[in-house]
């Protein structure tokens, strides 16, 4: 795809989200992608030559190998949601060798799935794409609903089945979120100790985050310490929604805020509010990735190309997207994923 295909997509809003100039949290004080991420940022790192490898394999892969950048389709659906919701529009994916199968075709640098859905295809495919574990996950068969993350397996298991990562999700600001904290700080510990890369979904999870008719479960302030925490706990990558809005903390009116949070570090527009998500994960030493959101039928090809021109103008490293991709035929996902790598591979689409 060229950059008027790019432009073509975003319509009237092309200018505002390709010539925006970030004047809160200059470039120049970010890490930002490159070929040689793993030399210039994690050599530093106390990560062994095991996690580099494994790093280097996954940024090694896929039509945006030896970039910086990093597209990977994420299939946990099937338990976060139900099966029947996720396949339903397109019952292949049922078979987990299609999942595979659709990111190898659509040029990603990994497929993210369950211990289940990887397992039963690991020794046909580990070789062929970097595998990453999600090791926990929210079921919704428990009636009434709960929501809390629970381990599935073990770090073991991951990577007994060739795994060249674990992902994790902790809910923060859930009453389970410090839990979750200690279990995923010690699979961390121990995927880091076999040698496997870290992700980890840092998404916020609590009722009292909407107030007043405003969700703030996206707000850059909340998800930026989201991040925060999840580089804490050593994650290599995280995992982040596009942020909405700002002003949880004041909103709701708790934690510890900063004047400069909101009038200085940030802005309403969505790469400033990206930029801020992007400074939280250690200046950009540890890549931000956005997550590609529901699919919503014909506008998805827009927001998808809208939100990896977000990410990476912002200086985030690229997109995890599922639902858009595999909820429509094969062939339709497989453009839809080339179509965001394209937007990484265009070299006129520069960091705001």
């Amino acid at each position: 795809m060229d950059t008027n295909k790019i432009k073509e997509l975003l319509g009237e809003e092309s200018s505002y989200y390709l010539d925006h100039t970030c004047t809160t949290i200059d470039k120049s004080l970010l890490h930002l992608p490159s070929p040689h991420v793993i030399d210039s940022v994690w050599v530093a790192s106390d990560r062994n030559i095991q996690v580099l490898r494994s790093l280097q394999t996954i940024f090694s892969h896929g039509r945006l190998a030896n970039t910086g950048y990093v597209s990977i389709l994420p299939v946990d659906q099937g338990i976060e949601h139900t099966a029947g919701s996720a396949f339903a529009p397109n019952p292949i994916y049922f078979d987990p060798e299609n999942i595979v199968k659709l990111a190898i075709e659509g040029g990603c640098n990994a497929v993210a799935s369950t211990f289940g859905i990887l397992g039963a295809v690991a020794r046909k495919y580990a070789h062929k794409i970097p595998f990453v574990v999600k090791i926990n996950h929210n079921e919704l068969l428990s009636y009434p609903n709960g929501y809390d993350q629970v381990l599935f397996g073990t770090v073991q298991e991951a990577w007994n089945m060739g795994a060249a990562a674990i992902g994790a999700t902790i809910y923060f600001g859930s009453e389970q979120s410090r839990r979750q904290l200690v279990e995923i700080a010690q699979a961390f510990e121990y995927a880091h100790e076999l040698g496997m890369a870290t992700i980890l979904w840092c998404y916020l999870r609590n009722s009292a985050f909407k107030k007043d008719g405003v969700d703030y479960h996206a707000a850059a302030d909340l998800t930026g310490q989201a991040n925060y925490l999840g580089v804490t706990i050593q994650a290599d990558i995280v995992k982040q929604k596009l942020p909405t809005n700002n002003g949880g903390f004041t909103a709701i009116n708790f934690g510890k805020t900063h004047p400069r949070m909101y009038d200085t570090l940030t802005t309403d527009h969505p790469i400033d509010l990206c930029r801020y998500q992007v400074a939280n994960g250690f200046m950009g030493r540890v890549g931000l990735i956005n997550s590609g959101g529901e699919s919503k039928g014909e506008s998805d090809l827009r927001e998808a190309v809208i939100t990896a021109v977000v990410n990476k103008r912002a200086g985030g490293i690229g997109l995890i997207s599922g639902r858009k991709a595999f909820q429509r035929p094969m062939d339709d996902g497989i453009e839809l994923l080339h179509t965001i790598q394209d937007v990484y591979l265009d070299e006129s689409i520069t960091i705001a």
